[in-house]
């Protein structure tokens, strides 16, 4: 974080200092929730949990170097106390981004946002020092958290902003007020809780509101192919670039094609000029996301060669997103196991059709969490996508919607043992142990509720006797 003394943090969360001698002292490091991070200079802030109550481990951050708390309550230590934590977080975080002169750019959308704004991070810091949401710390802790750890050398600040309901982006970026807004998709994740796609497109268009009007440097990025997503465009004052496969897209994708490895290869076209592209990525659905970081960086004044070799060098920076495996066996294992939606389902199954060209296919699948009144057709189309992309096997791995899966295979076609329904995930590890074979392609996927990460993981293991290369 930029350098702050207490009395400055006091002031604008609207705190009162308890047992600080000296107020003028600054906070050097970085703000934390957690207690293992604290170090020297850094802020500590004591969220009261479920089961963790933050204030219970003020003095032994204190004692690791931190210099003051931010609580609820007086602690013993130095320390800043507020009426509610997260509230001034948030202020903090809204005060730094005034402070600082980066650009910010924020993105959502219903699938895809992490992988996106990794991608966007590895562009922009070609050009410039850029900070980004770690992982997936996109709610109203990781986003103030993240923007907190900017400093006075960072130029981009990359934030990714979830939404479970209409309001939350609204509240998102009245913390961290944007200058780009790009809006990916508008799926079908989380459908159950917002009730329906116009409803999530509602929400996800709040973020193109708040965007500045073009003449103040604001620009909205849509996605061209989405029809909810394009139709934003009316909702804004801001500059409008669309991106996508579509000929009216701004910046856009020729000649797509996979590579013998499901790797996604296409022309880059930009208003700058246009690049061949090869990704490092796995699947197809890599070059709307590709697409969505190279509208960015054009408008961020990278051309379209700069663009390119970035998108053609740039890796997956969030583990269990299509993150790859080659055991020495020659078995390849496919960790996707972070979410799961119908959408990003479908993506990664065509994937693991392309890397699977003459070799055995394995789809480990699972629950796909909050879909609503659509959760039975879904799982069940899923099912039946396995069979028509000639998936060897589907395992079915858990309750009721992975019973749904089978069926769809089985409704499908998918007869004789091409397709199974298992318990559980050390069922599936079990029976995966027992039948795999050298060449076979295996893909792990589920919500992260299912925590078959676990099957991708002990696939590995089963076959780390020698080097494991991951890529």
């Amino acid at each position: 974080m930029i350098a702050l003394s207490l009395a400055e943090i006091a002031a604008v969360v609207g705190g009162q200092t308890h047992d600080i001698p000296d107020p003028s002292v600054q906070v050097t490091g970085p703000v934390v929730r957690d207690s293992r991070e604290a170090v020297p200079g850094s802020l500590f802030v004591a969220f009261a949990g479920e089961r963790v109550d933050g204030h219970d481990f003020a003095a032994a951050v204190v004692e690791a170097g931190a210099v003051a708390v931010l609580a609820t309550r007086p602690v013993g230590v130095p320390a800043i106390v507020v009426e509610d934590v997260q509230s001034a977080l948030g202020a903090l975080a809204r005060h730094v981004v005034n402070r600082l002169g980066a650009t910010l750019v924020a993105l959502t959308g219903s699938a895809g946002k992490t992988s996106t704004k990794d991608l966007i991070a590895q562009v922009l810091r070609r050009k410039a020092p850029t900070v980004f949401t770690p992982g997936s710390l996109n709610n109203e802790i990781g986003l103030p958290l993240t923007a907190l750890s900017a400093t006075e050398e960072t130029k981009f600040l990359v934030l990714e902003m979830g939404a479970r309901g209409i309001g939350h982006i609204r509240y998102l970026t009245g913390l961290t007020p944007p200058k780009v807004g790009l809006v990916l998709n508008v799926g079908s994740a989380h459908i159950g809780e917002f009730g329906g796609r116009e409803q999530i497109a509602q929400a996800k268009g709040e973020l193109v509101e708040s965007l500045p009007p073009a003449e103040e440097g604001g620009t909205a990025i849509l996605n061209a192919d989405d029809p909810l997503v394009r139709a934003m465009a009316s909702r804004t004052t801001a500059k409008v670039l669309l991106f996508g496969e579509s000929d009216e897209a701004d910046v856009r994708a020729e000649n797509v094609r996979l590579t013998d490895s499901g790797q996604p290869s296409f022309s880059l076209h930009t208003p700058s000029g246009a690049c061949d592209v090869t990704m490092r990525l796995y699947g197809e659905h890599h070059v709307s996301n590709a697409l969505a970081a190279a509208a960015v960086a054009h408008e961020l004044g990278m051309s379209a060669t700069e663009i390119a070799t970035a998108l053609s060098e740039a890796g997956s920076l969030s583990r269990w997103r299509m993150e790859v495996t080659e055991r020495p066996d020659g078995v390849t294992v496919v960790n996707d196991a972070y979410n799961a939606n119908p959408e990003s389902m479908r993506a990664a199954l065509r994937a693991l059709a392309a890397m699977g060209r003459g070799r055995r296919t394995w789809a480990v699948l699972g629950k796909m969490a909050e879909l609503g009144d659509e959760a039975l057709a879904e799982h069940d189309a899923v099912g039946r996508l396995a069979v028509r992309l000639n998936v060897s096997k589907l395992v079915a791995v858990g309750g009721r919607e992975a019973s749904w899966l089978q069926l769809g295979a089985y409704n499908e076609g998918s007869w004789g043992e091409e397709s199974v329904h298992v318990s559980d995930a050390q069922a599936a590890v079990d029976l995966l142990r027992s039948e795999l074979r050298p060449g076979d392609v295996v893909l792990v996927k589920a919500s992260r509720s299912v925590g078959l990460e676990s099957v991708a993981q002990a696939l590995v293991e089963t076959g780390a006797e020698g080097e494991v290369a991951a890529r």
